[in-house]
């Protein structure tokens, strides 16, 4: 159950709602303590010391209306079916008593075309904390569910600390590239998924580090990925599945000259610029997928401003398709 309570964190200003929502049971984690031999489980201990410093109860935030969305029907035009959806969800909770609820989520669609990026901007718009997990650098197989105290080196699981660890009850996680999961002999690391996306599993999800039940079933799933064939399909019958194409020329356009406004403005030695990019370089810009075009930005700035110009040109740009030099004596 969770209190109501008048107390809102100050960055959260857009996010007048707000209650507090026990994550754990506190009694579960003396109970778990208790039983501990006194010499051994050093690093167990130590997490359930915290777990009891830092409390069960987590701020749990809701939009009191829908909140403003145009600017980012504007940056990110070509995820306008995934805001829409976000948008009449949001609407439900409105005005009412009942949870922010909005259903996991898949983004598929070629690299460089800004999910993550996304994902990032709806934890900034509903004002909670955000998780990240990168599969396609996954070392561990456990990193979503923990590993049992009794490995060496075992830790709790990414849902685990961003609860216990976090300030909010429902914060985002983003599981990225979810197709690039490897599954190891002891571990699949997708496994702990099949119960964290359901509603009701998920409000008793136990860490195999911890073994105390945390309520996860707040937590608002976003995942991405590249080609779907590799995701099971109970995880796939478990979310909202979006098909995200790159944007198309005009809006690839308009995306890099809110960029450019966006560095510029950023930085001190933004005044040293033109206000706006001319046709040419937006031109040429257009082509890029947007994770490109930032690098592609400050490149054109750092080039622009050692030929001592506030204007920058076609020549300031790195090559289309450009990739690393290699270091190291030529032979």
């Amino acid at each position: 159950m969770s209190r109501s309570t008048g107390l809102v964190p100050r960055s959260q200003a857009s996010i007048p709602l707000a209650s507090m929502r026990p994550v754990f049971r506190v009694g579960d984690v003396e109970k778990r303590l208790d039983k501990l031999p006194p010499r051994d489980h050093e690093s167990l201990r130590a997490t359930y010391e915290r777990m009891l410093e830092k409390g069960a109860e987590r701020f749990q935030v809701k939009p009191s209306g829908v909140p403003a969305m145009e600017h980012l029907y504007e940056e990110l035009p070509n995820f306008t079916e995934v805001l829409d959806d976000v948008k009449r969800q949001l609407a439900l909770c409105q005005d009412s008593r009942d949870a922010l609820e909005i259903t996991p989520m898949l983004l598929l669609g070629p690299p460089g075309i800004g999910k993550t990026h996304f994902a990032r901007e709806v934890a900034r718009l509903l004002g909670t904390g955000l998780g990240f997990v990168s599969m396609s650098s996954l070392t561990a197989g456990w990193v979503l569910s923990g590993a049992s105290s009794q490995w060496k080196g075992a830790r709790p699981g990414k849902v685990f600390e961003t609860l216990v660890d976090g300030v909010y009850a429902n914060p985002v996680m983003v599981v990225d590239e979810i197709d690039k999961a490897r599954t190891e002999h002891a571990y699949d690391p997708l496994g702990a998924l099949y119960s964290l996306l359901e509603h009701d599993t998920a409000e008793a999800f136990t860490d195999e580090f911890a073994e105390v039940a945390i309520d996860a079933s707040q937590v608002i799933w976003v995942a991405t990925a590249n080609d779907e064939r590799a995701i099971p399909e109970p995880i796939l019958n478990r979310m909202n599945v979006f098909e995200v194409q790159a944007p198309e020329r005009a809006a690839a356009r308009s995306i890099a000259e809110r960029l450019y406004a966006s560095i510029r403005g950023a930085h001190d030695w933004g005044r040293r610029f033109d206000p706006g990019p001319g046709e040419a370089v937006l031109d040429r810009m257009s082509e890029m997928a947007p994770r490109e075009m930032r690098r592609a930005w400050m490149t054109a700035f750092g080039n622009a401003r050692l030929a001592g110009r506030s204007t920058l040109e076609l020549g300031d740009l790195p090559e289309s398709g450009s990739r690393r030099t290699p270091i190291g004596f030529v032979q």
